[in-house]
């Protein structure tokens, strides 16, 4: 099933990333969103609560707008990333869904780190509220810088809009922002239900004790639109080299930060080839100027040998960064062990390079980032450490707090995931 919204107008974009425990009605709630932002037309909805019906699941239609997979569907759990987009009078929002199962962590961090914002779902079902995930996904998106949140505290319908359930649950997670160092007395909570609507596009009669914005007004007031890092050194990664018929190569990369214009000198690293560019297109139009966000092909005057998938373009006066040693966060995610002198693949950007873990710094604790224990001989699954790392070969890299494009990585072995994380520091 494809969903389409026409963008009526030229509205600022948001990233929105959901986040929440696997049962708080993510989907269920973006499904609302959806349709109540005219998304999704009545006999698409009636077509879904059908199909929900015949599994059994007549409470799942709007979560059925996300989790268009039969595997989900049958399972009742979001597995993978959907970007959906809504329009409000505001903005024009692209919504990152984020799986809350333990098993797809790995999923919500590469989303978050996409996001301009987070909301933030906790459900006021009884025995439900703030649970483990619920913490370490909070830590998470604080790690990526994620500053912006909105909490909706969802399935009220199933308190009978307790106005007494909502402060405390809304209570507890002002306490678990504060120890995270986020301002929660400027962060809305609203009391919603992604089923009946409730507080998502309109008011609703059934919390009159709340006067405060529905959460799409909430949305519009609190999230600040992120400016395109074209303030930041210019990195470029590099995905392909093409060569036509005649012999002209041409270069496919994204611009991640930064200006590329036609004329500049530029280096590709870790080769330490340098060149000028010549042209730069993006979707068969020819460009002079190329900003971060940027999809393009691009010629070099000069050599173009050895430049290939992996390397970072940029200028010679702010080359990107090659690193001998790197100090990282990383969170395990399979049964396996991390331990010192593993030599696992890092991915990081479109590179892929062994590298080698000298030592286990220290670990922590993935709820709150607190250090729990030094030098641990490993880390298991569902552990969060700091780990030294030494690339086998030339290796770009960048600190997350300055250039989180390149600032974040997963880790494979044996052809799986077993681990993601950012970089904290870089020695030269």
């Amino acid at each position: 099933m494809m969903i389409k919204m026409k963008e009526t107008q030229k509205l600022p974009k948001i990233n929105l990333v959901t986040i929440g425990h696997k049962d708080h009605g993510k989907s269920t709630l973006i499904g609302r969103l959806l349709y109540d932002a005219g998304a999704i037309k009545e006999d698409k909805l009636k077509e879904l609560e059908r199909t929900a019906k015949k599994l059994g699941k007549k409470e799942f239609e709007f979560a059925f707008v996300l989790d268009q997979f039969q595997e989900e569907r049958n399972g009742g759990l979001t597995i993978d990333i959907m970007h959906t987009p809504f329009q409000s009078k505001k903005y024009f929002y692209t919504i990152i869904d984020c799986p809350g199962h333990k098993e797809f962590i790995k999923n919500m961090l590469s989303g978050a780190s996409n996001a301009d914002a987070a909301l933030f779902l906790i459900s006021a079902k009884e025995d439900e509220g703030i649970q483990e995930q619920t913490k370490e996904h909070a830590w998470l998106i604080k790690v990526l810088g994620v500053h912006q949140i909105v909490v909706a505290i969802s399935k009220m319908d199933t308190v009978d809009y307790s106005q007494e359930r909502f402060n405390e649950i809304s209570e507890k997670v002002k306490e678990m922002l504060k120890t995270l160092g986020y301002p929660a007395e400027h962060v809305p909570f609203v009391p919603i239900s992604g089923l009946e609507g409730d507080n998502v596009f309109k008011k609703s009669h059934n919390t009159p004790w709340y006067k405060g914005l529905t959460l799409v007004a909430a949305l519009d007031k609190t999230v600040i639109p992120a400016k395109p890092p074209i303030d930041k050194p210019l990195r470029v990664l590099i995905q392909d080299l093409l060569t036509s018929e005649k012999g002209d190569a041409l270069l496919v990369g994204r611009v991640e930060t930064g200006v590329l214009r036609v004329g500049d000198k530029v280096t590709f690293e870790p080769s330490g080839i340098v060149g000028e560019i010549a042209t730069i297109e993006k979707l068969n139009e020819s460009l002079l100027v190329a900003e971060a966000g940027d999809n393009i092909g691009f010629k070099i005057k000069g050599t173009r040998a050895n430049i290939r998938r992996g390397q970072v373009c940029g200028h010679p006066d702010n080359p990107p960064t090659i690193a001998k040693e790197f100090l990282a966060l990383i969170i395990v995610l399979r049964k396996t062990a991390i331990k010192k002198e593993d030599i696992p693949v890092f991915r990081c950007g479109t590179a892929n390079v062994p590298c080698k873990i000298t030592e286990i710094v220290s670990k922590v604790d993935p709820k709150s980032g607190a250090i729990i224990d030094e030098h641990p001989a490993r880390l298991e699954d569902g552990e969060a450490g700091r780990i030294r790392v030494v690339p086998t070969e030339p290796m770009v890299i960048e600190k997350q707090s300055e250039i989180p494009q390149l600032g974040r990585f997963v880790v494979r072995d044996n052809g799986a995931t077993i681990a993601v994380g950012i970089i904290l520091d870089v020695r030269q």
